[in-house]
């Protein structure tokens, strides 16, 4: 088993196909194949399925592939330390909710390093996404909050993964809308003020949960709801069908613009999961990149300034 059959066997999983990983990788598509059948042969398993539809990994490639992941990431951190060959470009990737500040922090990080020498994602998507990138390897930093109600389940599922959690800030509920809408200018909102305007919220997939909304309160009562899988159609149906979330409060004019507004929620005192800490997770006991770290500086300066 060596290491560029391991980044072989990533970028297959990466990309869904044998034919694509090896114009990823600039190696021809024969030399790909054979190396993967060998590593097969030596590890005992069959990682992926080959079909018309591409590469699909088995169960046991699923596995594999994590391993592979933190194998070949922890490798071109030591060659990034200790190589100075400039022979490939590092990658640094985040997955995240969606949460305007960590994109503006992404922004300043690659502009911080550049895109020379770095090949830079972020994924802004559901809630179990972002613990399985970070899980895989596939980010190093997953970006995610957790309140009164969803923090037992949150836990368990990151001990199950190895990960582990660390705030940043903690904050109390907004509704978040724009401007003009008629409830914009109001010092607080309560829910029954929300009544005859749809509640916006982001779909998790098919194994969504309550536990994995990204909007506080997910299991109140909403007599409207829509819901929605990017930030720029969220912002559309707010002014649109003036529409409303229940967020941090937390906005980035710089990106989102100054047509949108973050007004106190007022809930009653009994009510369960109304305050969300806002955090990053990591893989346990991994040495963190200097990209890794600019980034959570840049998000904690950030954070600093509001």
């Amino acid at each position: 088993m060596t290491i560029q059959q391991l980044k072989y066997a990533v970028a297959i999983a990466d990309s869904g196909s044998f034919n694509r990983a090896a114009e990823i990788l600039y190696v021809a598509q024969p030399s790909l194949t054979n190396s993967i059948k060998e590593l097969e042969k030596e590890t005992g398993i069959t990682i992926f399925n080959r079909g018309a539809k591409g590469a699909v990994l088995t169960n046991d490639g699923a596995e594999f592939i994590q391993y592979a992941r933190q194998t070949v990431w922890q490798y071109d951190m030591l060659a990034d330390k200790y190589v100075k060959t400039g022979a490939h470009k590092k990658k640094f990737g985040i997955s995240t909710q969606h949460y305007s500040f960590a994109v503006k922090s992404f922004v300043e990080t690659v502009k911080h390093f550049g895109t020379d020498e770095y090949e830079f994602a972020i994924r802004e998507t559901m809630t179990r996404d972002v613990i399985d990138d970070v899980a895989s390897g596939k980010s190093e930093i997953g970006i995610l909050y957790k309140s009164d109600f969803n923090r037992a389940a949150i836990d368990k599922i990151l001990r199950a993964n190895d990960l582990e959690f660390s705030e940043l800030i903690e904050c109390e509920a907004f509704v978040y809308l724009w401007k003009g809408h008629p409830l914009a200018k109001k010092k607080s909102i309560k829910f029954e003020d929300l009544v005859e305007y749809p509640c916006l919220s982001f779909e998790q997939g098919a194994a969504g949960s309550f536990y994995y909304a990204e909007e506080l309160l997910s299991t109140a009562e909403y007599p409207r709801t829509i819901k929605a899988n990017d930030r720029a159609t969220m912002l559309n149906l707010m002014v649109g069908l003036n529409g409303y979330t229940l967020c941090s409060g937390i906005i980035c004019e710089e990106l989102n613009g100054d047509y949108f507004a973050a007004v106190p929620f007022e809930a009653d005192e009994d009510v369960v999961g109304k305050r969300m800490e806002i955090g990053y997770i990591t893989k346990k006991n991994m040495i963190r990149s200097k990209v890794a770290s600019v980034y959570i500086d840049e998000i904690k300066k950030y954070l600093s300034s509001l």
